[in-house]
C-alpha cells in the first residue's frame, strides 16, 4: 500500500505564498509521476503540476511562473511552492503518485486526502 499525506494548506491573502508538502510512505517500488491536482467547488479536478521520475516538470498554464514543483528523494516528499497566489487558486489540493509497489505489480494511481488552500481578495 501507498500512503500520501498532504500538508501546508491554509488561508492566505492575494499575493501571498504557501508551500504544500506531500509525504509518500509504504511499499513504493518505483514511481512514474508525482504531481498536484486541485478541485474548486463545482469544478472538475485539474492538474496543477507534475514531476516525472526523470525530473521533467509540467505546469498548468494558469500557474506557470508562479508555482514550482520539487522533490526530496531522501524524504520521499514532493513540494509545491505557490507564489503570487490569486483568489482563483482557491481549491482543495491533492497529491498524486503514479507508480508500482513491486516490479510484478501493475502501475497504479494513488491519491492523498487533500489540503485546502484559500486565497482571500
Amino acid at each position: 500500500q501507498v500512503q500520501l499525506v498532504e500538508s501546508g494548506g491554509g488561508l492566505v491573502q492575494t499575493g501571498g505564498s504557501l508551500r504544500l508538502s506531500c509525504a509518500a510512505s509504504g511499499s513504493i517500488f518505483s514511481f512514474d509521476v508525482m504531481g498536484w491536482y486541485r478541485q474548486a467547488p463545482e469544478k472538475q479536478r485539474e492538474s496543477v503540476a507534475s514531476l516525472t521520475s526523470s525530473g521533467a516538470t509540467k505546469y498548468a498554464d494558469s500557474v506557470k511562473g508562479r508555482f514550482t514543483i520539487s522533490r526530496d528523494n531522501a524524504k520521499n516528499t514532493v513540494y509545491l511552492q505557490m507564489n503570487s497566489l490569486k483568489p482563483e487558486d482557491t481549491a482543495l489540493y491533492y497529491c498524486n503518485l503514479v507508480g508500482r509497489t513491486s516490479w510484478w505489480e501493475p502501475t497504479r494511481s494513488y491519491w492523498g486526502q487533500g489540503t485546502q488552500v484559500t486565497v482571500s481578495s
